[in-house]
């Protein structure tokens, strides 16, 4: 039998953790809203075809992003297995990838118009993709740090025989 010395009640706490309520209704609310928002936005780009070519790229871009966060949040509702910390992870790569397609699309409208708002949405989208990154960059250190303590129970668990 191994002895409780602090790594089985590390594991319980990871347990109960992972397998709350809080995160299944946070990512039930995000595929809600995400879907609505993707539904929203394509309704608009397919019912009105004399927008501007911009206009159409932007609600095509939307769409697709809406698109993305519900098929995250549909992954991480239906998992048998749930480790947040991977599930993080994935959402720090949607983060950063969408708000750098951000940046870039305002930066290159400011640039093409030669409009000071679309430089300032870049410089905001700059703020967003650094704050992205971080978090992408936590998550991937949690993840790091809970797949080492699994290696080392499991290696643990050898060891005891069980």
């Amino acid at each position: 039998m191994i002895e409780d010395n602090g790594a089985i009640r590390s594991g319980r706490s990871v347990a109960v953790a992972a397998l709350s309520l809080g995160p299944r209704i946070a990512h039930s609310v995000l595929l809600a809203a995400s879907l609505t928002g993707a539904i929203v936005t394509l309704s608009l780009w397919l019912t009105e075809p004399d927008l501007p070519f911009r206009t159409r790229a932007a609600f095509a871009t939307l769409t697709l992003i809406g698109v993305s966060w519900a098929g995250y949040a549909a992954w991480v509702l239906t998992q048998r297995r749930v480790l947040y910390a991977r599930q993080r992870v994935v959402a720090g790569w949607l983060a950063v990838s969408f708000t750098s397609a951000f940046t870039i699309a305002a930066f290159t409208t400011g640039l093409v118009v030669g409009s000071r708002v679309g430089l300032a949405a870049g410089a905001m989208g700059l703020l967003l993709v650094g704050i992205s990154l971080m978090l992408l960059a936590r998550a991937r250190r949690r993840l790091d740090t809970l797949l080492a303590r699994r290696r080392e129970l499991e290696t643990l668990a050898v060891e005891r025989g069980q």
